[in-house]
């Protein structure tokens, strides 16, 4: 399967349908293997990207970093003070003064509207990141390690988010689910359940793809027979320190911990987490946390996070092969 995704931005999987997002999850794997093999092609030698980081990250600068360095590329690595944009200079302004200077542009930060603005202006491909809205990169990533620990048919995964489903991860797995055709089940207080748009959005999707979407408050009963349970931080870059005392006393019963392993019926059901994760007391988040709160950790155990079933470690490995593929697919020579 073979088909042209030249030049294409990716800003949001709503933009892609199930055959683009298989194709380049398959391009991800056949990348994967050609790395470990020795045996990769550079496909990108002479390209040149800006990433742009509104926001810090350790996982989104390293996989387009080393994915581009991988397949020959060049990249230029804007800090929150490393540009004018929204500053001195527009949004607008900025992405046609990058636009000519360079093949494609990455953008971390907060408003959606920033990337599409960038992406309407620029003239090459535009990445999206993150957003406060979606995290589409993670979601290729996600999928990949879902499909390398189960490799069936996308209408056969089946899996839980637990936590605050407002925020990217939330809106992107339900999104990511409905798409690919899978059962989706999304565990959250009703108070930080997606907005009516979202669930639209899905809506529309599960009914397209035969995919199957509940949103429940019930915990337990989202997990029952899934193959993975997901989560995230409780609150998000950006927000407030007052904000930690309502989400914990929110979600401290969608904390994955054993009991809600067990809860899943299945014994090889594996745990997810896009990470960083607050799981033990050796951040200052995490001490900071106890102190105030008593917690030692939030949206996972120490247990959970360091148990066999644990697969987040794989998944950020994957966000390198995953990213690669969307850049070869989009910018690559044939």
């Amino acid at each position: 399967m073979s088909f042209n995704l030249k030049n294409r931005s990716f800003l949001k999987l709503l933009d892609f349908s199930k055959r683009d997002l298989t194709y380049i999850l398959d391009l991800a794997r056949d990348l994967k293997r050609a790395k470990y093999a020795g045996t990769e092609v550079q496909k990108l030698r002479g390209k040149n990207i800006a990433l742009i980081f509104e926001k810090a990250s350790t996982r989104t600068r390293c996989a387009f970093e080393v994915a581009a360095y991988d397949q020959g590329a060049n990249v230029t690595y804007l800090d929150p003070v490393g540009s004018h944009m929204g500053k001195k200079e527009s949004v607008k302004d900025t992405a046609r003064v990058l636009g000519r200077m360079y093949d494609a542009i990455e953008y971390r930060g907060a408003g959606q509207e920033i990337v599409q603005e960038l992406a309407e202006y620029a003239g090459v491909p535009v990445f999206n990141g993150l957003t406060d809205e979606f995290h589409p990169t993670q979601m290729c990533a996600d999928l990949m390690t879902m499909r390398e620990f189960m490799p069936q048919p996308w209408h056969s995964f089946k899996y839980a988010f637990v936590g605050d489903a407002r925020a990217n991860m939330g809106h992107s797995l339900m999104i990511a689910g409905c798409l690919m055709g899978m059962d989706v089940r999304i565990a959250a207080p009703r108070e930080l359940w997606p907005s009516e748009e979202m669930l639209e959005f899905a809506r529309q999707l599960e009914k397209k793809n035969m995919g199957t979407l509940t949103l429940t408050e019930d915990p337990y009963e989202a997990v029952k027979g899934v193959q993975f349970i997901h989560t995230d931080v409780w609150v998000s870059m950006g927000e407030s320190a007052e904000t930690w005392k309502e989400r914990i006393e929110l979600l401290t019963p969608y904390q994955v911990n054993a009991k809600l392993m067990k809860a899943s019926g299945n014994p090889r059901v594996r745990f997810m987490h896009c990470l960083p994760a607050f799981h033990n007391l050796e951040t200052e988040v995490g001490r900071d946390i106890f102190e105030k709160f008593g917690m030692d950790a939030l949206e996972v155990t120490e247990e959970v996070f360091e148990s066999d079933a644990g697969i987040q470690f794989e998944q950020a490995e994957n966000r390198v092969h995953s990213i690669k593929a969307l850049l070869v697919a989009t910018l690559g020579s044939q």
